[in-house]
């Protein structure tokens, strides 16, 4: 096994908890982000520091062992794996805002178009 797959898999094992929660609101925000955005970006938060520390573990070794030019493919290997379990992981963050709607604009002063006088 290759080492960025077995500190995935050590990172899963140490933070089972954390991640078994997480799997559930990322699975509900598969199906219906609109509703679980929220949610999602709370649990997600904490997804993304078990995720750094042990990114920062893997990557020490590698710059410790003299291979520090290596380092990024190892950390995009690592997020790969993380992206394969959990595809939605890049959405973490993510603020959805109401799109406004013609009717919106209409009681808007400060959307205003110009018209153009063609005579």
């Amino acid at each position: 096994m290759t080492k960025y797959k077995a500190y995935f898999k050590k990172m899963l094992d140490a933070n089972k908890k954390s991640f078994d929660d997480f799997r559930k609101i990322h699975d509900k925000y598969t199906l219906d982000p609109d509703n679980y955005q929220e949610d999602y970006n709370i649990e997600g938060e904490i997804i993304l520091e078990i995720i750094r520390d042990w990114e920062n573990k893997l990557c020490m070794q590698s710059e410790k062992g003299g291979y520090g030019v290596f380092t990024t493919k190892l950390a995009e290997k690592f997020h790969d794996e993380i992206k394969k379990e959990f595809p939605m992981v890049d959405h973490i963050g993510l603020k959805i805002e109401k799109a406004i709607s013609v009717s919106d604009t209409a009681f808007n002063p400060a959307f205003v178009l110009k018209k153009i006088n063609l005579s």
